[in-house]
Protein backbone atom coordinates (compact mmCIF):
# COMPACT_ATOMS: atom_id res chain seq x y z
CA UNK A 1 0.00 0.00 0.00
CA UNK A 2 1.33 3.42 -0.87
CA UNK A 3 1.06 5.98 1.64
CA UNK A 4 0.91 8.71 -1.14
CA UNK A 5 -1.79 7.32 -2.77
CA UNK A 6 -4.25 6.80 0.37
CA UNK A 7 -7.22 8.89 0.99
CA UNK A 8 -10.70 7.61 1.62
CA UNK A 9 -14.21 9.38 2.67
CA UNK A 10 -15.37 7.97 5.90
CA UNK A 11 -17.28 4.88 5.91
CA UNK A 12 -21.34 4.55 6.77
CA UNK A 13 -20.69 1.82 9.48
CA UNK A 14 -22.27 2.64 12.58
CA UNK A 15 -21.17 2.73 15.84
CA UNK A 16 -22.25 2.87 19.42
CA UNK A 17 -21.16 5.80 21.71
CA UNK A 18 -23.83 5.99 24.48
CA UNK A 19 -26.20 3.04 25.77
CA UNK A 20 -28.86 5.01 27.24
CA UNK A 21 -31.36 3.33 29.96
CA UNK A 22 -34.69 3.14 31.39
CA UNK A 23 -34.80 2.25 35.06
CA UNK A 24 -37.90 0.40 35.80
CA UNK A 25 -37.49 -3.30 35.06
CA UNK A 26 -34.62 -2.76 32.95
CA UNK A 27 -32.16 -1.84 35.46
CA UNK A 28 -34.02 -3.22 38.43
CA UNK A 29 -37.15 -5.39 38.56
CA UNK A 30 -39.76 -3.38 40.11
CA UNK A 31 -41.55 0.29 39.69
CA UNK A 32 -39.87 2.65 41.73
CA UNK A 33 -42.68 4.50 42.35
CA UNK A 34 -44.85 1.67 43.89
CA UNK A 35 -42.33 -0.19 45.94
CA UNK A 36 -38.77 1.35 47.02
CA UNK A 37 -37.55 -2.42 47.18
CA UNK A 38 -37.06 -2.79 43.54
CA UNK A 39 -34.06 -5.27 42.89
CA UNK A 40 -30.93 -4.76 41.06
CA UNK A 41 -30.78 -7.06 37.71
CA UNK A 42 -27.14 -8.74 38.17
CA UNK A 43 -26.91 -9.36 34.27
CA UNK A 44 -27.57 -5.99 33.58
CA UNK A 45 -24.83 -4.87 35.14
CA UNK A 46 -22.36 -6.91 34.38
CA UNK A 47 -23.68 -5.37 30.54
CA UNK A 48 -23.04 -2.00 32.20
CA UNK A 49 -19.46 -2.54 33.59
CA UNK A 50 -18.51 -4.09 30.21
CA UNK A 51 -19.93 -1.61 28.10
CA UNK A 52 -17.59 1.12 29.80
CA UNK A 53 -14.73 -1.14 29.95
CA UNK A 54 -15.53 -0.61 26.32
CA UNK A 55 -14.91 2.69 25.97
CA UNK A 56 -19.26 2.89 25.50
CA UNK A 57 -20.75 5.93 27.62
CA UNK A 58 -24.14 5.29 29.32
CA UNK A 59 -26.91 7.50 30.36
CA UNK A 60 -30.23 7.33 31.89
CA UNK A 61 -33.63 8.13 30.24
CA UNK A 62 -36.46 7.50 32.92
CA UNK A 63 -39.74 8.43 34.21
CA UNK A 64 -39.53 8.88 37.52
CA UNK A 65 -38.67 11.27 40.95
CA UNK A 66 -34.90 12.00 40.58
CA UNK A 67 -34.06 12.02 44.04
CA UNK A 68 -35.51 8.64 44.60
CA UNK A 69 -33.78 7.35 41.43
CA UNK A 70 -31.15 8.73 41.90
CA UNK A 71 -30.44 7.87 45.71
CA UNK A 72 -31.86 3.93 44.35
CA UNK A 73 -28.58 4.03 41.84
CA UNK A 74 -25.76 5.57 44.94
CA UNK A 75 -27.57 2.65 46.89
CA UNK A 76 -26.66 -0.08 44.25
CA UNK A 77 -23.41 1.48 43.72
CA UNK A 78 -23.53 2.39 39.89
CA UNK A 79 -24.59 6.05 39.95
CA UNK A 80 -21.35 7.04 38.93
CA UNK A 81 -21.87 4.72 35.17
CA UNK A 82 -24.43 7.27 34.09
CA UNK A 83 -23.54 10.58 32.05
CA UNK A 84 -26.13 13.43 32.57
CA UNK A 85 -29.14 11.36 33.47
CA UNK A 86 -32.33 12.65 32.63
CA UNK A 87 -34.92 11.13 34.85
CA UNK A 88 -38.22 13.41 34.96
CA UNK A 89 -41.47 12.91 33.15
CA UNK A 90 -40.77 14.17 29.32
CA UNK A 91 -40.77 12.41 26.48
CA UNK A 92 -37.86 9.33 26.30
CA UNK A 93 -37.16 10.82 22.82
CA UNK A 94 -36.92 14.20 24.45
CA UNK A 95 -34.59 13.16 27.03
CA UNK A 96 -32.88 11.32 24.81
CA UNK A 97 -32.03 14.16 22.20
CA UNK A 98 -31.06 16.00 25.89
CA UNK A 99 -28.35 13.31 25.94
CA UNK A 100 -26.89 13.59 23.05
CA UNK A 101 -26.39 17.31 23.07
CA UNK A 102 -25.12 17.11 26.20
CA UNK A 103 -22.45 14.40 25.75
CA UNK A 104 -21.68 16.47 22.04
CA UNK A 105 -22.00 13.16 20.09
CA UNK A 106 -24.67 12.64 17.07
CA UNK A 107 -27.72 11.04 18.24
CA UNK A 108 -27.04 8.33 15.60
CA UNK A 109 -25.03 6.74 17.71
CA UNK A 110 -27.03 6.59 20.66
CA UNK A 111 -28.74 3.16 21.60
CA UNK A 112 -32.17 3.07 23.68
CA UNK A 113 -32.99 0.06 26.27
CA UNK A 114 -36.48 -0.44 27.36
CA UNK A 115 -38.59 -2.82 28.61
CA UNK A 116 -42.17 -1.11 27.36
CA UNK A 117 -42.77 -1.35 23.30
CA UNK A 118 -44.43 2.40 23.62
CA UNK A 119 -41.21 3.89 24.92
CA UNK A 120 -39.32 2.08 22.07
CA UNK A 121 -41.21 3.04 19.33
CA UNK A 122 -41.77 6.53 20.59
CA UNK A 123 -38.01 6.76 20.48
CA UNK A 124 -37.93 5.06 17.23
CA UNK A 125 -40.63 7.16 15.57
CA UNK A 126 -38.29 10.47 16.75
CA UNK A 127 -35.15 9.57 16.52
CA UNK A 128 -35.02 6.81 13.56
CA UNK A 129 -31.42 6.61 13.97
CA UNK A 130 -31.15 5.42 16.88
CA UNK A 131 -30.48 1.92 17.81
CA UNK A 132 -33.85 0.90 20.40
CA UNK A 133 -33.69 -2.51 22.02
CA UNK A 134 -35.46 -4.48 24.11
CA UNK A 135 -34.37 -4.83 27.63
CA UNK A 136 -36.64 -7.73 27.96
CA UNK A 137 -34.23 -9.94 25.53
CA UNK A 138 -30.66 -8.44 25.99
CA UNK A 139 -29.30 -11.67 25.17
CA UNK A 140 -26.14 -10.74 22.57
CA UNK A 141 -26.33 -7.22 23.23
CA UNK A 142 -22.86 -7.23 23.97
CA UNK A 143 -22.10 -9.09 20.68
CA UNK A 144 -23.55 -6.65 18.62
CA UNK A 145 -21.28 -5.86 16.00
CA UNK A 146 -21.93 -1.73 17.25
CA UNK A 147 -21.20 -2.81 20.64
CA UNK A 148 -17.48 -4.07 20.03
CA UNK A 149 -15.18 -1.82 19.09
CA UNK A 150 -12.20 -2.34 16.98
CA UNK A 151 -9.78 -1.49 19.96
CA UNK A 152 -9.84 -0.83 23.76
CA UNK A 153 -7.49 1.98 23.96
CA UNK A 154 -6.29 3.15 27.31
CA UNK A 155 -8.26 6.79 26.01
CA UNK A 156 -11.42 4.18 25.95
CA UNK A 157 -11.18 2.53 29.33
CA UNK A 158 -10.80 6.18 31.21
CA UNK A 159 -13.61 7.96 28.39
CA UNK A 160 -16.18 7.77 31.28
CA UNK A 161 -13.90 9.62 34.00
CA UNK A 162 -12.38 12.15 31.59
CA UNK A 163 -16.49 13.07 31.09
CA UNK A 164 -16.65 13.08 34.49
CA UNK A 165 -14.19 15.53 34.74
CA UNK A 166 -14.94 17.90 31.76
CA UNK A 167 -18.46 18.00 33.96
CA UNK A 168 -16.82 19.40 36.95
CA UNK A 169 -14.66 21.69 34.75
CA UNK A 170 -17.64 22.95 33.24
CA UNK A 171 -19.46 23.48 36.37
CA UNK A 172 -16.65 25.62 37.68
CA UNK A 173 -16.91 27.82 34.63
CA UNK A 174 -20.22 28.71 35.25
CA UNK A 175 -19.68 29.96 38.59
CA UNK A 176 -16.71 31.56 37.17
CA UNK A 177 -16.53 35.25 37.35
CA UNK A 178 -13.84 36.90 35.00
CA UNK A 179 -12.49 37.13 31.45
CA UNK A 180 -12.45 33.82 29.51
CA UNK A 181 -8.49 34.07 29.45
CA UNK A 182 -8.38 33.81 33.26
CA UNK A 183 -10.45 30.43 33.75
CA UNK A 184 -8.82 29.16 31.28
CA UNK A 185 -5.11 30.25 32.73
CA UNK A 186 -6.35 28.76 35.93
CA UNK A 187 -6.98 25.24 34.19
CA UNK A 188 -3.31 24.91 34.18
CA UNK A 189 -3.14 23.09 30.83
CA UNK A 190 -0.95 21.11 28.91
CA UNK A 191 -0.70 20.51 25.31
CA UNK A 192 1.59 18.21 23.95
CA UNK A 193 2.36 17.56 20.29
CA UNK A 194 4.69 14.32 19.09
CA UNK A 195 4.73 12.03 16.09
CA UNK A 196 2.60 9.55 16.65
CA UNK A 197 4.52 6.27 17.68
CA UNK A 198 3.32 2.35 17.31
CA UNK A 199 1.67 2.82 20.74
CA UNK A 200 -0.59 5.50 19.38
CA UNK A 201 -1.88 3.82 16.34
CA UNK A 202 -4.56 2.10 18.09
CA UNK A 203 -5.92 5.50 19.75
CA UNK A 204 -4.92 7.08 16.02
CA UNK A 205 -7.13 4.72 14.53
CA UNK A 206 -9.91 5.65 16.96
CA UNK A 207 -9.85 8.98 16.72
CA UNK A 208 -10.21 8.73 13.11
CA UNK A 209 -13.76 6.71 13.30
CA UNK A 210 -15.21 8.63 15.82
CA UNK A 211 -14.07 12.68 15.30
CA UNK A 212 -16.71 13.68 13.02
CA UNK A 213 -17.65 17.80 14.21
CA UNK A 214 -13.74 18.69 14.50
CA UNK A 215 -12.68 16.82 11.11
CA UNK A 216 -11.47 18.47 8.13
CA UNK A 217 -12.16 15.54 5.84
CA UNK A 218 -13.52 12.98 7.39
CA UNK A 219 -11.01 10.56 6.09
CA UNK A 220 -10.55 7.15 8.38
CA UNK A 221 -7.54 5.18 8.55
CA UNK A 222 -6.74 2.00 9.69
CA UNK A 223 -4.23 0.84 11.89
CA UNK A 224 -1.90 -0.70 9.56
CA UNK A 225 -2.05 2.42 7.04
CA UNK A 226 -1.51 4.76 9.99
CA UNK A 227 1.77 2.97 10.84
CA UNK A 228 2.73 3.28 6.64
CA UNK A 229 2.06 7.02 7.39
CA UNK A 230 3.97 7.27 10.70
CA UNK A 231 6.86 4.95 8.85
CA UNK A 232 6.56 7.09 5.97
CA UNK A 233 9.93 9.50 4.57
CA UNK A 234 6.66 11.70 2.51
CA UNK A 235 4.65 12.13 5.64
CA UNK A 236 4.50 13.62 9.26
CA UNK A 237 1.53 11.75 11.52
CA UNK A 238 1.03 13.93 14.52
CA UNK A 239 -0.43 13.24 17.40
CA UNK A 240 -1.87 16.03 20.50
CA UNK A 241 -2.57 15.33 24.20
CA UNK A 242 -4.11 17.53 26.76
CA UNK A 243 -4.45 17.60 30.39
CA UNK A 244 -5.27 20.35 33.35
CA UNK A 245 -5.62 20.56 36.97
CA UNK A 246 -8.47 18.45 36.56
CA UNK A 247 -7.10 15.12 35.05
CA UNK A 248 -5.80 14.39 31.33
CA UNK A 249 -8.20 15.29 28.69
CA UNK A 250 -5.84 11.93 27.09
CA UNK A 251 -4.94 12.68 22.82
CA UNK A 252 -7.50 14.25 21.96
CA UNK A 253 -5.55 15.42 18.27
CA UNK A 254 -4.55 14.39 15.00
CA UNK A 255 -3.04 15.55 12.09
CA UNK A 256 -1.33 13.87 8.80
CA UNK A 257 0.82 16.06 6.34
CA UNK A 258 1.71 15.19 3.60
CA UNK A 259 5.54 16.48 3.05
CA UNK A 260 6.45 17.53 -0.77
CA UNK A 261 9.40 18.54 -2.27
CA UNK A 262 7.75 21.69 -2.55
CA UNK A 263 4.70 21.87 -0.83
CA UNK A 264 3.38 20.26 2.21
CA UNK A 265 -0.42 19.45 2.17
CA UNK A 266 -2.61 18.89 5.59
CA UNK A 267 -4.24 15.78 4.42
CA UNK A 268 -6.03 15.68 7.97
CA UNK A 269 -6.55 17.75 10.95
CA UNK A 270 -9.30 16.15 13.74
CA UNK A 271 -9.21 17.32 17.57
CA UNK A 272 -11.47 15.61 19.94
CA UNK A 273 -15.18 17.64 20.56
CA UNK A 274 -14.16 17.69 23.84
CA UNK A 275 -11.77 20.45 23.86
CA UNK A 276 -13.63 22.46 21.53
CA UNK A 277 -14.41 25.33 24.47
CA UNK A 278 -11.00 25.12 25.85
CA UNK A 279 -8.92 27.27 23.33
CA UNK A 280 -6.50 24.98 22.38
CA UNK A 281 -7.78 24.36 18.63
CA UNK A 282 -5.42 26.24 16.61
CA UNK A 283 -2.37 25.18 18.71
CA UNK A 284 -1.88 21.95 16.46
CA UNK A 285 -2.71 23.89 13.41
CA UNK A 286 -0.11 26.72 14.11
CA UNK A 287 2.39 24.15 15.06
CA UNK A 288 1.92 22.73 11.16
CA UNK A 289 1.99 26.02 10.20
CA UNK A 290 5.38 27.11 11.83
CA UNK A 291 7.12 23.71 11.10
CA UNK A 292 6.06 24.52 7.14
CA UNK A 293 7.37 27.98 7.46
CA UNK A 294 10.89 26.75 8.67
CA UNK A 295 11.44 24.18 6.14
CA UNK A 296 10.77 26.92 3.50
CA UNK A 297 7.82 24.62 2.14
CA UNK A 298 4.06 26.07 0.77
CA UNK A 299 1.59 24.85 3.11
CA UNK A 300 -1.96 23.67 1.65
CA UNK A 301 -5.10 21.57 3.01
CA UNK A 302 -7.68 19.48 2.23
CA UNK A 303 -11.37 20.74 3.35
CA UNK A 304 -14.02 17.93 2.78
CA UNK A 305 -17.14 19.40 4.14
CA UNK A 306 -19.24 16.92 5.45
CA UNK A 307 -22.82 17.32 7.52
CA UNK A 308 -20.98 17.96 10.83
CA UNK A 309 -17.79 19.65 10.19
CA UNK A 310 -18.64 23.51 9.15
CA UNK A 311 -16.36 24.14 12.58
CA UNK A 312 -13.32 23.05 10.84
CA UNK A 313 -13.84 25.28 7.98
CA UNK A 314 -14.09 28.16 9.68
CA UNK A 315 -11.19 27.17 11.65
CA UNK A 316 -9.53 27.35 8.44
CA UNK A 317 -10.45 30.86 7.44
CA UNK A 318 -9.72 31.94 11.06
CA UNK A 319 -5.62 30.55 10.68
CA UNK A 320 -5.54 32.69 7.61
CA UNK A 321 -5.86 29.80 4.61
CA UNK A 322 -7.56 30.95 1.25
CA UNK A 323 -9.49 28.79 -1.20
CA UNK A 324 -7.22 28.16 -3.88
CA UNK A 325 -8.57 25.22 -5.69
CA UNK A 326 -11.89 23.29 -5.86
CA UNK A 327 -12.09 19.45 -6.92
CA UNK A 328 -15.70 18.58 -6.80
CA UNK A 329 -16.72 18.71 -3.07
CA UNK A 330 -13.01 18.78 -1.94
CA UNK A 331 -11.55 22.20 -1.40
CA UNK A 332 -7.95 23.23 -1.55
CA UNK A 333 -6.86 25.63 1.20
CA UNK A 334 -3.21 27.54 1.34
CA UNK A 335 -1.58 29.51 3.76
CA UNK A 336 0.72 31.98 2.63
CA UNK A 337 2.79 31.58 6.38
CA UNK A 338 3.00 35.26 6.67
CA UNK A 339 1.25 36.05 9.98
CA UNK A 340 1.92 32.42 12.14
CA UNK A 341 0.36 32.97 15.42
CA UNK A 342 2.13 31.96 18.77
CA UNK A 343 0.32 29.89 20.82
CA UNK A 344 -2.30 31.17 23.72
CA UNK A 345 -0.30 32.25 26.69
CA UNK A 346 -3.41 30.71 28.82
CA UNK A 347 -1.74 26.95 28.04
CA UNK A 348 1.94 25.33 28.35
CA UNK A 349 2.96 23.46 24.69
CA UNK A 350 5.43 20.86 24.35
CA UNK A 351 6.79 19.73 21.18
CA UNK A 352 7.95 16.32 21.02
Amino acid sequence: MEATQKTKKKDDKKTIKCVVWDLDNTVWDGVLLEDENVILKSEVVDIIKELDERGILQSIASKNNHEDAMRKLEEFGIAEYFLYPQINWNSKGSSVEQIAKLINIGIDTLAFVDDQPFEREEVAHTHPQVLCLDALNLEGMLELDVMIPRFITDDSKQRRKMYMADIERNQVEEEFVGPTDEFLASLNMTFTIAPATVEDLKRAEELTQRTNQLNTTGYTYNYDELDEFRKSENHLLLIAGLEDKYGTYGKIGLALVETGEEVWKIKLLLLSCRVMSRGVGSILINHILQSAKEQGKRLQAEFLQTDRNRMMYITYKFADFKEVDKQDDLIIFENDLTRVQPFPDYVNVQIG
